[in-house]
């Protein structure tokens, strides 16, 4: 999959005329992946790439943004559905899936958090649960879909769920409520500030939490509960070839290595 989709970006690569312009690129992405994105741009760079100004927030907001009229040249979202509605509307280019996540079950230590409970501990009135917001954000989206996976286990688990669960970040005013800084780990942080006792989100995004605060217990969710995540990204239209040849390069070894470092899976992991 990953051989075709550089294959389609390589054609279209073809097809767009040499730009005279400055090369400098703009990238929105999915705020999961900040620091894999991050790495991956300055790695761009340093094989004789161009500069790469980016941008992150939730994939929805993104999204909005660009089509509200912001210059971007390539996005990376969290989900298929985004940058697929772009190229609905016109806006972007067919979509290629570059990676793929799971959702995990993040807990401060107190919870008792294991393998074998997540359910249970999701479920504790006494545990804050803490989400992302759906529709805004894809993290959001996939904890739902999870809910309803509960309700086929355990009836009434989905509307206890919902009703409980405490919709922390993802929203487009989140961190300025919060006051959550721009680069912080969002599981990390509202544990540490004591706004959720566990947290659903990304299997990276846990990964994360956990270097930062190696007491967290971050658990996959069970196979009954699991929930997969393709983070796809499309090249805008208009923009320059060297945008095109930055979506090879997340696409190359080179790219997929850091993202795997980061913890995401190959676009072909079913």
């Amino acid at each position: 999959m990953r051989r075709l989709a550089a294959v389609v970006i390589g054609c279209m690569l073809l097809a767009v005329p040499a730009a005279a312009a400055d090369p400098a690129l703009t990238l929105y992405g999915a705020g999961s992946l900040r620091g894999a994105m991050l790495r991956i741009t300055e790695a761009y760079r340093q094989s004789g790439g161009a500069e790469v100004t980016v941008s992150f927030g939730p994939s929805g907001t993104m999204r909005e943004k660009i089509e509200a009229g912001d210059k971007v040249d390539i996005f990376t979202s969290a989900d298929t559905g985004h940058p697929q509605r772009l190229n609905q509307e016109g806006l972007g280019r067919p979509l290629v899936v570059f990676a793929r996540n799971r959702l995990c079950a993040i807990a401060a230590p107190r919870v008792g958090l294991t393998a074998d409970n997540v359910l249970d501990r999701a479920l504790d009135p006494a545990v804050r649960l803490g989400t992302s917001t759906p529709k805004s954000d894809p993290s959001g989206d996939y904890t739902w879909a999870m809910f309803r996976k509960a309700e086929a286990i355990r009836p009434g688990a989905f509307a206890a769920l919902d009703g409980k669960a405490l919709q922390l970040v993802g929203a487009p005013d989140s961190a300025r409520k919060l006051g959550l800084p721009e680069d912080a780990n969002a599981a990390a942080w509202l544990i540490e500030h004591d706004k959720a006792d566990m947290f659903l989100g990304y299997c990276t995004s846990g990964k994360a939490a956990q270097a930062e605060r190696p007491d967290l217990v971050v658990v996959p969710l069970p196979k009954e509960l699991a929930v997969g995540a393709a983070y796809g990204l499309t090249v805008l239209k208009d923009a320059p070839p060297e945008a095109y040849r930055l979506a090879l390069f997340i696409l190359s070894p080179a790219g997929q290595a850091i993202l795997a470092e980061s913890g995401f899976d190959t676009p072909t992991t079913p």
